[in-house]
Formats: C-alpha cells, sequence, structure tokens
C-alpha cells in the first residue's frame, strides 16, 4: 500500500494499481508500505495508525498500566512488553501479545475437610497473596499457573495438617502458613510467582467436637478457678495465724482488735434497750475501761 499526503495532509490509502496526479497543483508525497512484513517500520506518525482509512491494515494490541505481556510472532517468543499500545502489520503472520496481570492478587482455598493426626476432622479456609514476577515462567513455562498454585497449596495444607493433632495445629495456627509456604517455596517460584503473605482463615470444627472443646474448656476455667480460691483461701488463712500469733504476743493488739469490732457492731446498733439489772452497761464500761 501507499499513503497518500497532499500539502502534508493524510488523504487516503492506495492500494495495488496506476495512479495519475496534476503536477504543481499540490505537494504530493507517497509513503509506500510493505504489508508482507510484521513490524511497521515505515515513517508512519503514531496517531495515523488508528486512522478509520489505515485501521484495516494494521494489528493494534494493548498493554494496561498494571499488565506486562509476551510478544509471540508465529508462536514463538520473541520479547518481554511492558504497558502501551503496539501496532504491526495485519497479514497471514500470527502475532499475538500474551498479557498477564502483576498486580498482587489473592487466592481463596476455602471448605478443605482434613484429618489431623489424632483423626480429628475439620474444615480449613486459607488464604495466599501472590504476585506475578517471573511472565515467561507463569504463561509459556506452566499451564493455568493459578490452578497449579491451587493444587500445590491445598496438597502441602493437607500434607502439614496431617502430621499434626487437633491441639498443636490450634496453637500453632498463627505460625503454620509460614511454615508450609517454606515447604514449597522453590515450587511457586517454578511458577513465576512470589507469595508475600497466606494464613489460616478460619478453622470450623464439627458439631459434636465443638461441644466436646466447650466442655474441655469450661473443665480447664472451673479448674483454674477452683485453684485460685484455693490460693486465695490459703493466703487468708495465713494472714489470719499471723494475726492471731501477734495478739497473743500483745495484749494492747489484742484490745484494738477487741475495740475495732466492737465499733463495727454500734455502727449497726440505732439503740440499745436494757432489761434487767443494767448488766449489759457493766460489761461495756469494762470492755472500754480496761
Amino acid at each position: 500500500i501507499a499513503l497518500y499526503y497532499a500539502n502534508g495532509i493524510f488523504k487516503e490509502v492506495l492500494l495495488t494499481g496506476r495512479y495519475a496526479f496534476w503536477k504543481g497543483y499540490a505537494q504530493n508525497e507517497f509513503v509506500k508500505a510493505d504489508l508482507s512484513k510484521v513490524y511497521i517500520t515505515e515513517q508512519i506518525p503514531l496517531a495515523l495508525l488508528d486512522n478509520v482509512k489505515l485501521r484495516t491494515y494494521i494489528r493494534r494490541f494493548n498493554v494496561a498500566s498494571y499488565e506486562k505481556g509476551l510478544l509471540l510472532v508465529n508462536g514463538t517468543f520473541v520479547k518481554e512488553v511492558t504497558a502501551g499500545a503496539y501496532y504491526f502489520w495485519s497479514n497471514a503472520v500470527a502475532v499475538e501479545i500474551k498479557t498477564i496481570d502483576t498486580r498482587q492478587q489473592q487466592l481463596e482455598i476455602s471448605g478443605q475437610e482434613l484429618l489431623t493426626k489424632d483423626k480429628a476432622g475439620l474444615r480449613i479456609n486459607f488464604f495466599v497473596s501472590y504476585q506475578i514476577t517471573n511472565i515467561y515462567k507463569a504463561l509459556v513455562n506452566n499451564k493455568d499457573f493459578e490452578k497449579q498454585l491451587y493444587v500445590l497449596m491445598q496438597l502441602a495444607l493437607r500434607a502439614f495438617v496431617g502430621n499434626l493433632t487437633l491441639d498443636e495445629l490450634l496453637n500453632r495456627k498463627d505460625t503454620i502458613a509460614k511454615e508450609i509456604l517454606e515447604n514449597v517455596e522453590a515450587k511457586i517460584i517454578n511458577l513465576g510467582l512470589i507469595v508475600s503473605d497466606a494464613g489460616i482463615r478460619d478453622v470450623i470444627l464439627p458439631g459434636d467436637m465443638k461441644e466436646i472443646m466447650n466442655q474441655v474448656l469450661v473443665a480447664e476455667k472451673k479448674a483454674q478457678a477452683n485453684s485460685i480460691m484455693r490460693r486465695e483461701e490459703t493466703a487468708s488463712t495465713r494472714s489470719l495465724l499471723n494475726t492471731a500469733k501477734l495478739m497473743e504476743e500483745n495484749e494492747m493488739l489484742w484490745k484494738l482488735k477487741e475495740m475495732e469490732y466492737v465499733e463495727k457492731i454500734a455502727d449497726r446498733i440505732g439503740e440499745i434497750t436494757i432489761s434487767g439489772g443494767g448488766n449489759v452497761i457493766n460489761q461495756l464500761k469494762d470492755i472500754f475501761l480496761k
């Protein structure tokens, strides 16, 4: 084809044939383009490549700002491309740009029914945050890398949980993800990925197991409460014993303690009614005047 310009303005695309133009009427310019090539090497302004008259002869690929791509010509990898618009001549040669999202993504591995070492059945919801670092490995060396990551983490989780008892699993719930990732790190790198975070979101016990765990928890709390009560009772008895020893050795301390209790009794009595020979008054005098 030839791109026809008149006075520097693009007019039309000329196909194979013979064309005649008046001399001197306008400044005519022509840019010939070889459509059998893949790459556009001719000096054609970028804005013109999207012109409706030229669009029929051009293939355009867009790579978003958060993507990277692989340029394949006739199925052969040529190079890695970054964000932008890419133009090629439209012909029989197969040209493709495979794009992939390079942002951090999250994979959910939910509802995994597993057996612990002590044969306790449970369901686990697991998540993995990953990012693509090598798009050639992810797109060319591996097929469905996300499915492979899912199966890889699923098997690693199953194997790891199978080697722990239920109590060990619950105690190490926050560190299990790190240990699992260390075991499969090399395989994840072979997928062209890097995992930045992973963890157990939920550990779901069956109804009967949950009831048993609640009973165990209640029993443990009761035992702790009984232990604390016994400890407090022992401390209180020891304190009373020490006080009794001091009072036995010091008559004045005994008298002060006696007066303290009389004062407490007096606070709770509104009035005193005496019947008989007044022995109560004499007894009170005896208490306060000794």
